[in-house]
């Protein structure tokens, strides 16, 4: 497994990540035993970065990724994250970046996760009505108790970055990122650049649309979020369908799967990505890990360019009301 280093920061990680909220919720119904036996999987294939989050499963995900390494622990590095606020049922309640509720979220993470210490400890989302440098002066803190290594910003644009690197290093920006979704180019990719900042790309395969796993909307289960996504629904869905037409071609061309092809263009726009894909099976976790040996050529490159233009994707990446980007 190849090394990319996070920014400037000096933290070290796999090529690719392990994003497990799925192994939890959203995406249809959960098999713990079989989700355990993909990180440890993954870990055994050399992919020692892990991506949870406090709101996945109200910190089920969290307990079920701290049984996972329990015994591991000195072979991962493991990320994990603050600020969507949720009730006990599970509704989404808004965005909190306010000192005590950072320290708080951090104390109860630790204890979820049964560790002594974050390796990156990320804000999910901006709150719009706390200052950055307020959220960031918090979570620096942590950093000085020991109970954090690095942090990290999810979903923030270029100019809340470079207030927050005023406060403290940051390592990392997680932001979706993919063929789909290339918002994140013209300003906040090159702003991490600037800044020293590694790029982690969440859902690098269009939460499995780029796979060409799916011809229908009734291939998801009933309980999938992915059916409310308004990139899912039908009218959209059969568009951005046939957008992966082309990832298809170009992968039967190299004799590898969409997947792959669909990862290999994310990992060649840079040293300084990430991606993060999520999977609940290992069957799909070797596919992941196959894409790194696949490389596309400038043609291959220029020929999903011209198909997943920047406006290509019909419907919008979150409904809205979600944990939809707060670009600030």
């Amino acid at each position: 497994m190849q090394k990319r280093e996070l920014g400037t920061s000096g933290l070290q990680v796999s090529a690719i990540g392990l994003g497990c909220m799925g192994m939890s919720e959203f995406y249809g119904s959960c098999d713990e035993t079989e989700s355990i036996a993909a990180i440890h999987a993954a870990i055994d294939a050399g992919i020692d970065f892990l991506d949870t989050a406090d709101v996945y499963g109200c910190g089920r995900n969290e307990e079920l990724v701290g049984r996972a390494i329990r015994d591991r622990r000195d072979e991962v590095i493991l990320a994990t994250k603050f600020g969507n606020v949720r009730d006990d049922k599970g509704n989404f309640l808004g965005i909190c970046g306010k000192p005590d509720y950072v320290r708080s979220c951090c104390d109860a993470s630790l204890r979820r996760l049964e560790i002594d210490v974050i390796d990156l400890y990320y804000q999910h989302r901006v709150d719009a009505d706390i200052p950055i440098e307020e959220t960031v002066g918090a979570m620096a803190e942590l950093v000085k108790a020991g109970k954090v290594r690095f942090l990290g910003l999810s979903e923030a644009g270029a100019q809340t970055l470079k207030r927050a690197c005023a406060v403290h290093p940051i390592a990392a920006l997680q932001t979706e990122y993919s063929l789909w979704t290339r918002d994140a180019e013209p300003e906040i990719l090159p702003a991490c650049r600037e800044l020293g900042i590694g790029f982690v790309a969440y859902s690098p395969l269009g939460r499995g649309f780029l796979t060409g796993r799916f011809t229908d909307i009734d291939d998801l289960e009933p309980d999938d979020w992915r059916r409310h996504n308004p990139r899912f629904t039908d009218e959209n869905f059969q568009k951005n369908r046939a957008l992966v037409r082309i990832v298809e071609d170009i992968a039967r061309e190299k004799q590898c799967t969409p997947a792959q092809v669909a990862m290999a263009w994310l990992l060649g726009k840079g040293k300084d990505i990430i991606p993060i894909p999520g999977t609940t099976k290992r069957c799909h976790l070797q596919d992941n890990i196959g894409s790194i040996s696949i490389i596309l050529t400038q043609s291959e490159q220029e020929r999903l360019e011209r198909v997943f233009h920047p406006d290509a994707a019909v419907g919008t990446r979150y409904l809205a009301g979600g944990m939809e980007m707060v670009n600030r």
